[in-house]
């Protein structure tokens, strides 16, 4: 029996005030409704859909950073830093964690060299990349929203500090659907021994189906987990347990024709059922010659080098099926967030560059030689930068008000260095590019216009670039 004094807030608008409440309330309905229909068309499959222009890419890739590389000691030499090693800086700095408060200053730990006919910036523990510096856009004043892993790493994902909202590559496969519909539009290889900073927080489909969220594949193993029974089944039965499954989604969908849930639900039952042949065969390295093998140090006596060598291959392989966006991890063991250098800037630094260097230098290569380069857009990239000042001696601290991130291919200019921070390294002062800006200028070389692409969520036209409260940019000055 229903409680008396218990009411909905529709029942209680319809009885105050005469009723007049609950009419406003039909009317504001009926109008979210008209415009939904009018205005709005939610996308809830991934068939390939055309962009918003002529696309100059096909495919992106985005190299996921944990921890937040050191701008100064690795793209952005400061000698001021080298000359005043020690002293303390009179400035304001803002500190994250303990163990800066003395404020002194640390020097470069590496030797920087130019490479390339522009003279780009790189550091010693970076030669292989430092290889292929014509091919690199350097953007040198990127920001960030927070000085903590979560929040900034969830902001370079999804576009806001907080979690809940469509990472990148779910706004991607949503607004292009794939070209390959044996596989998703959207894959990230992580590291199978863990889950680095955040996890899956970083390619969730947010309030979007389920369809346009990222899916995991293993390096190791077999590469998509749950897609095939752990016991073996008699002849047929698998089929005929898909078939009585299918019969009862479809009296469901009947009878609940406005429950996107479940479509998204069959549609990747019906996607894993096509991967089972597609993806193992789209994994198989074996296929892969030595020499390549070689290129990118996968099975050359260093473990994690190899582990992160393998990723990269297989998101070359990726793209020559056409998925649309991939994003490659970095070690999560022993440490989740391995750029995270609080305790020295110069063992942690060389630790990490050994195992990311030669593999991503040589993603880059092998992308070229092959024709994929000009169509995909490679991006290289931490959450955030560190500070100028030394944290417990020899370390640094996170700092958002400056970070280098790095892009290769897809329509950018090679050999450009782009904007710059202070003397210090600290602040980002010339032509600054924040992660709204990013994200614009990725989908505009997606042929996405960022104003357009939207989903309305809960009676608003919801945008990655948050496109309503924000003036978010394509940087057309990186753009070939």
């Amino acid at each position: 029996m229903k409680n008396p004094l218990y009411q909905s807030r529709r029942e209680m608008l319809g009885r105050s005030a005469l009723g007049f409440g609950g009419v406003a309330l039909s009317a504001l309905l009926q109008q979210d409704l008209l415009a939904e229909e009018s205005t709005f068309s939610n996308h809830n499959d991934l068939k390939k859909r055309d962009p918003h222009f002529a696309p100059q890419v096909k495919s992106v890739i985005l190299m996921m950073q944990n921890g937040g590389p050191s701008q100064m000691d690795l793209f952005d030499p400061k000698p001021e830093l080298n000359k005043r090693d020690g002293q303390k800086h009179t400035g304001a700095i803002e500190q994250f964690q303990p163990g800066s408060e003395t404020n002194k200053l640390l020097g470069m730990p590496f030797e920087f060299k130019q490479y390339g006919e522009n003279g780009m910036d790189f550091a010693s523990p970076l030669p292989h990349m430092a290889s292929v510096a014509d091919e690199f856009c350097k953007i040198r004043s990127m920001v960030s929203g927070h000085n903590n892993h979560t929040e900034a790493l969830v902001m370079f994902n999804t576009g806001k500090l907080f979690a809940g909202r469509p990472a990148l590559g779910s706004w991607v496969s949503y607004g292009l659907g794939t070209a390959n519909q044996n596989l998703p539009a959207y894959i990230v290889l992580r590291d199978e021994r863990g889950y680095n900073t955040s996890g899956t927080l970083l390619w969730q489909n947010g309030w979007m189906p389920a369809i346009y969220g990222g899916t995991e594949v293993a390096t190791q193993g077999t590469p998509v987990l749950n897609l095939k029974s752990s016991e073996t089944l008699p002849e047929g039965v698998e089929a005929r347990n898909l078939e009585l499954l299918a019969g009862f989604n479809k009296k469901f969908q009947a009878r609940y024709p406005q429950e996107s849930d479940l479509d998204a639900r069959i549609q990747n039952y019906e996607l894993a059922a096509r991967m089972q042949i597609s993806a193992p065969e789209v994994m198989d390295l074996t296929k892969e010659t030595e020499a390549t093998k070689q290129l990118y140090g996968v099975e050359q006596g260093d473990d994690e080098l190899s582990r992160y060598a393998t990723r990269c291959l297989m998101a070359r392989r990726l793209v020559e099926s056409g998925v649309r966006f991939i994003q490659i991890f970095p070690p999560a063991s022993p440490n989740s967030q391995p750029w995270d250098s609080h305790g020295n800037v110069k063992t942690q630094n060389e630790s990490i560059c050994k195992i990311t260097d030669q593999p991503t230098a040589a993603l880059i290569k092998d992308l070229k030689q092959r024709g994929l380069l000009e169509s995909t857009l490679v991006i290289w990239s931490g959450e955030f930068g560190r500070l100028p000042i030394s944290q417990n001696g020899s370390g640094r601290d996170h700092n958002r008000n400056a970070c280098t991130t790095l892009l290769a291919g897809g329509g950018v200019k090679g050999g450009l260095s782009y904007g710059a921070t202070d003397e210090l390294g600290y602040r980002s002062v010339e032509k600054i590019v924040t992660v709204h800006d990013l994200h614009a200028t990725i989908l505009h070389q997606l042929g996405l216009d960022h104003h357009k692409l939207s989903y309305h969520h809960q009676g608003h036209s919801e945008s990655l670039t948050d496109a309503r409260v924000t003036e978010a940019r394509v940087v057309k000055d990186i753009l070939l």
